[in-house]
């Protein structure tokens, strides 16, 4: 029987869904999720996660776990980025494919930090992954923000188009879970919540 909750700050039930899926009924500990209205932050990523992490844990009043997403254009170094969510919701899939249309750089990195803090006065632990793709006119369902755009090297069909185990092994987020679950591996008993 699991006795350590991890939990998840999120709202977005797709999000944990993804989360559990790639976590697998292996890992060691309780996932559970909370919907906390963190502020916005502005920076770069890593200061972001740091800061939402601390935040989350002094309101929980324990471990957790906190995610930020970046869709990073090249052509537009590295924008949206971290405001992505801001943009999507401004301007829709469509109008953020356009964004790159009088540029012949369409490439894009997908980015996944993950924050662990075991609470508001510890140290946050990081966990990033990335996949490299390239941003094309919307296709597939569009029910998780920009899947629809985000086609992955390797691959001719979107995040959205992709069935979703294989997305669950190829995406930014798995490469980030999968180094969490690293870390929270039993036999690191150091790293034990």
């Amino acid at each position: 029987m699991m006795s350590r909750t991890l939990t998840f700050v999120t709202g977005n039930a797709k999000k944990l869904e993804e989360i559990k899926a790639i976590l697998g009924h292996a890992f060691p500990y309780k996932v559970d999720s909370i919907k906390i209205d963190l502020p916005e932050l502005q920076g770069e990523v890593d200061e972001i996660i740091i800061e939402k992490a601390k935040e989350a844990a002094r309101r929980v009043k324990g471990p957790v776990v906190v995610e930020d997403t970046c869709l990073c254009f090249n052509a537009l170094n590295g924008l949206p980025g971290p405001y992505i969510r801001s943009f999507l919701e401004k301007l829709g899939p469509e109008n953020l494919y356009k964004l790159l249309a009088g540029f012949e750089d369409k490439s894009a990195k997908a980015v996944c930090t993950m924050g662990f803090a075991r609470d508001e006065n510890s140290d946050v632990v990081l966990f990033q992954g990335v996949t490299d793709g390239i941003i094309v006119e919307p296709r597939g369902p569009r029910d998780f923000g920009w899947d629809p755009i985000f086609q992955p090297l390797g691959y001719d069909q979107t995040y959205a188009e992709l069935p979703k185990a294989t997305k669950n092994e190829i995406s930014h987020r798995f490469r980030a879970v999968d180094k969490l679950r690293d870390y929270f591996n039993p036999s690191k008993s150091e790293n034990e919540v």
